[in-house]
């Protein structure tokens, strides 16, 4: 029995050994098609990520020359510190590129708010136009935050609804109003994360499950309208995953 436990545990290590190598090589296979997307598009990359690599490796071999003492040591420090900045900064310009290309398109702001890493609760199109304009719902620590994309004079009041609807049933907890786009008073798509990210704290995670709750009850009862059909996902977000890999291996 003992011995058949033990194969048994054998079996899985070597399996769950094979699937962390399939999902190591899928990595590596998207970052390689990503960058080749990239430096297609964006023909400063490459010189970009040289430069990056030759300033790293040049600094470390001065300070090495000058201030350590040991030139041979400092180089290859520098070399794979400007390998791992390179790697961060070929992220950065595909998470700019996706943007680009996601501005505009309905349904953009909904795939930004998903890929919000982090405890953000997100219920997309929770309510919105037959034009494809929409209201999406975000639970944070700073509150509630409702996020409307479309035309402003469409979603403005279907965005004053919503926060009302929304009011009855948190309480005093904050409820905040964005529109994404790039008018006066708008958030711009490439931006709207980190002006989420910068919104105050104001409750703990277990009034966020309660209001969550709250909020599911609510659009279950009718309050809050017929949702509308999410919007297609902009045209490159595959490659903001590949942004958010390359990210974790520039880390």
């Amino acid at each position: 029995m003992a011995k058949a436990q033990d194969n048994a545990s054998k079996e899985a290590k070597r399996a769950a050994k094979v699937a962390r190598k399939a999902a190591s090589k899928e990595r590596r296979q998207q970052i390689w098609q990503a960058f080749q997307m990239q430096r297609k598009e964006d023909k400063a990359l490459i010189p970009l990520m040289v430069g990056t690599i030759v300033v790293a490796t040049l600094i470390f071999a001065l300070l090495g020359e000058f201030v350590f003492g040991s030139l041979w040591l400092m180089i290859p420090l520098g070399l794979i510190l400007g390998v791992l900045l390179s790697f961060v900064l070929f992220g950065r310009r595909v998470q700019r590129s996706v943007y680009k290309k996601a501005e505009g398109q309905p349904g953009a702001a909904g795939w930004a708010l998903s890929n919000i890493r982090g405890q953000w609760r997100v219920q997309q199109a929770v309510t919105g136009t037959s034009h494809l304009d929409a209201v999406h719902r975000v639970i944070g620590k700073p509150g509630v935050i409702l996020v409307g994309e479309g035309s402003p004079s469409r979603i403005k009041p279907i965005l004053s609804q919503e926060k009302k609807k929304a009011a009855r049933v948190v309480g005093d907890t904050p409820i905040y109003e964005i529109l994404v786009g790039d008018g006066e008073g708008m958030v711009p798509l490439s931006k709207l994360e980190k002006h989420i990210r910068k919104l105050p704290s104001n409750i703990d995670r277990k009034r966020m499950d309660a209001l969550e709750g709250r909020l599911a009850a609510l659009k279950a009862k009718g309050a809050s309208g017929p949702a509308m059909p999410k919007g297609p996902m902009p045209q490159g977000a595959k490659m903001r995953n590949v942004s958010r890999t390359t990210r974790r291996r520039g880390a």
